[in-house]
């Protein structure tokens, strides 16, 4: 298994359990220089076990929030310091998304069903993982429609309601019907229904390395 096939079938537990790593050491540690250093080994991290695209694609956001933020709070304080922990803080939440945006839906409820997880938690992670990518797609073609017919720019007060909002609400309950009939046609129950899973996921030494890597870094943002 390739660095950018692992960032792709990492186990789904580890994924989650070191994002919330990364986001509550990484809000501790922003109290000082080292929550810099480590987020910046955390980001390392991620792109060794080949989880560069996601942290790439997030880097934008990161940045433009962070500076946002940064600039808001130095207006306000005219304090650098007390502004850069507030950009760190951003950024720990930005990072700790990575590595649960590298682990397909499916793949994060199958995980769960095993370690029998209450089906209402694990059927509202399922959901909520697939609405946003489907609320996207469905933003995108709204938009496309909307340069067909010549209606301009979205933003445009003139045109945002009838030609942006209004499909797009009726999209948003088209989705939520459609996941809705998806959950059930596929036998999903939040009984206690008996139920099997056909493809177990297994723990591999490269996610306990990885797992022990952020621990590791965690650890030492806050000791040192």
């Amino acid at each position: 298994m390739t660095r950018r096939e692992y960032g792709k079938k990492i186990y789904p537990l580890v994924a989650l359990l070191s994002g919330v790593l990364i986001i509550v050491f990484g809000l501790i540690a922003a109290k000082q220089i080292n929550g810099v250093y480590y987020l910046a080994g955390v980001f390392v991290w991620l792109c060794l076990f080949g989880m560069w695209n996601s942290c790439f694609r997030l880097l934008p956001l990161t940045v433009v929030f962070g500076g946002i933020f940064f600039g808001i709070s130095y207006a306000i304080d005219k304090d650098v310091s007390k502004a850069t922990r507030l950009a760190v803080r951003i950024a720990a939440v930005t990072l700790s998304v990575v590595p649960g945006m590298c682990v397909e839906p499916v793949r994060m409820t199958r995980n769960l069903s095993q370690l029998h997880t209450p089906r209402g938690i694990t059927l509202g992670m399922l959901i909520a993982r697939s609405f946003v990518p489907m609320l996207s797609d469905e933003e995108k073609r709204i938009k496309e429609a909307m340069k067909t017919r010549g209606a301009g720019n979205a933003f445009n007060p003139k045109i945002f309601y009838r030609a942006y909002l209004v499909p797009l609400v009726m999209r948003l309950v088209n989705i939520s019907d459609t996941l809705s009939l998806s959950v059930e046609t596929r036998g999903f129950s939040l009984g206690k229904e008996p139920y099997t899973i056909y493809k177990k996921e297994k723990i591999a030494a490269k996610d306990i390395l990885f797992l022990a890597g952020i621990i590791v870094g965690s650890v030492l943002a806050v000791a040192l």
